[in-house]
């Protein structure tokens, strides 16, 4: 059986939390000492989140074999960790700002490392949905407190610098997850095979853990929201009515309740909207600030940063093709995402002078590179004789095109889109940003990852698997280039006095 992973994605952007403009503590003007100590444990727990969604994707033909799960259950391994995570982002910050940063990262981490030891033992396909699942939500509550920390811990000269760490680490997070996978399911140590990609995490929560209790130090906003509990209820049923269906749809053949609720999403998504409303009437906390969506070109970029994870079906269906249709090992397949990695480390470098050069077609380059690069992988693996390992001297710039593309597109986007709002409400546009970045990711695998299953229909030899994958390819190019459509023009920074949503 083959199988399906979902990349998550490398953010470099924040989550979230509150749009109260100082975040910062009454008393946090005497500096902890230990700032940057606490830094490198708060990273740890960023940097395990999108670890997770990567590390998967070269495991997952090791998974379906091992636990004999169909298509629609490897789906779910990945694209239900994306979906839980990126709907309790933004509540895992505000709880942050209700409980306490450091209690809730230290709840976050314990959560994350007992549900990766339930993915690691999993006895079944649903055990591991399940181990998945309240992994993610962890990891949820995990993630956003180091940005949150960041801005009380470090004085304004020292944010900048800790935040550039910040989005490196967020960023070597996709590099490592597919590099460390391979590798790993490779060793095959102790005979554990796939289950070492979930319980290496256990040493590391332990260690993180044990050091965060002396360095830690305790923070939360100034402003203590109240929890909005309709919002987070209504915004999970939204999210949930639409990805799964997707997902166990094409595998069921569409029965009577995977129509209903994808019929269901639009009334979900306008009861979250109008609870939303009434809640900011009442003066309440809303989970969402509606108003901002006001801001002119935000839906535009949101919607564009929305296609660019269409390319987790990429790296889903590239570990296929390489490992069903090439015969690669794991650890083979780990290694062959490296000049994707090149690119993408380059393309985040250099995003930034790159946007001062172009200006307001800066933020569509990025997705025509990568359109033009997933294109260029498509025919190189389709005009290779089927089972034949494409030559290294044209694949290798195809995918290092992928990843440059991609590099430029996600720093510049997400830079983009924050401006289009007035400074207060940078950190709920983060958190949406992060959001839509996650629950692309899923309807990426589900939807591109079902055409992939769909042009195979059940065949496992080399050319069917490879046209396949081509196919898919083309198909995340035909997105990309719609993202650089509805990116034209967003470069342009608006004057300060015009951002006053």
């Amino acid at each position: 059986m083959i199988r399906k992973g979902i990349p998550e994605m490398t953010t470099v952007t924040e989550t979230l939390d509150t749009e109260t403009p100082d975040i910062e503590t009454p008393d946090i003007e005497t500096f902890d000492p230990h700032r940057w100590a606490a830094l490198v444990v708060l990273l740890t727990g960023a940097f395990l989140a999108p670890l997770d969604f990567f590390i998967v994707n070269v495991a997952m033909p090791s998974i379906t074999a091992g636990l004999g799960a169909s298509s629609a259950e490897v789906q779910l391994v990945i694209s239900g960790y994306a979906v839980v995570y990126a709907v309790f982002l933004i509540t895992g910050g505000r709880l942050g700002d209700i409980f306490g940063r450091k209690q809730i990262f230290l709840a976050g981490l314990a959560g994350f490392a007992l549900a990766s030891a339930l993915c690691g033992l999993a006895w079944s396909p649903m055990s591991l949905i399940m181990g998945r699942l309240l992994q993610a939500l962890a990891a949820a509550f995990m993630a956003p407190q180091a940005l949150a920390s960041i801005h009380a811990l470090f004085p304004p000269h020292e944010r900048g610098r800790a935040l550039s760490i910040y989005g490196i680490t967020l960023g070597l997070a996709s590099i490592i997850g597919q590099l460390l996978g391979g590798a790993l399911v490779g060793a095959d140590l102790a005979g554990l095979g796939w289950r070492l990609i979930f319980l290496i995490n256990l040493p590391i929560a332990v260690v993180a853990f044990a050091t965060a209790i002396p360095l830690l130090r305790e923070t939360r906003g100034s402003h203590r929201p109240h929890l909005d509990l309709g919002g987070v209820v209504l915004s999970a049923a939204a999210m949930t009515a639409l990805v799964v269906p997707l997902i166990e749809g094409r595998e069921r053949g569409w029965p009577w309740w995977t129509i209903a609720m994808l019929a269901a999403t639009p009334l979900f998504i306008e009861l979250f909207r109008r609870y939303e409303i009434g809640l900011a009437k009442v003066g309440g906390d809303p989970l969402v600030a509606i108003e901002v969506f006001q801001s002119p070109g935000l839906l535009r970029g949101l919607a564009a940063i929305g296609t660019l994870y269409a390319a987790a079906a990429f790296f889903l269906t590239f570990s296929i093709y390489l490992q069903a249709a090439l015969g690669r090992s794991a650890l083979q397949a780990g290694m062959a995402i490296l000049p994707f990695s090149v690119g993408f480390v380059f393309g985040s470098t250099f995003s930034p002078a790159i946007g001062r050069r172009l200006g307001a077609a800066a933020p569509s380059l990025g997705f025509v590179l990568s359109a033009a690069g997933l294109i260029a992988t498509s025919r190189v693996a389709a005009l290779a004789p089927a089972g034949v390992v494409p030559p290294a001297a044209l694949m290798a710039p195809a995918l290092l095109l992928i990843g440059l593309g991609m590099g430029m597109s996600i720093p510049t986007m997400v830079r983009v889109v924050v401006e289009r709002v007035a400074r207060h409400r940078a950190g709920l546009v983060g958190g949406l940003v992060n959001s839509t970045l996650q629950v692309s990711a899923a309807l990426g695998v589900a939807l591109l990852g079902g055409l992939f299953y769909a042009i195979i229909d059940g065949r496992t030899d080399a050319s069917a698997v490879t046209h396949a994958f081509s196919m898919t390819l083309l198909a995340i190019a035909g997105c990309h280039l719609g993202g650089a459509a509805l990116a034209a023009g967003l470069g342009q920074r608006r004057p300060d006095h015009e951002r006053e949503l």
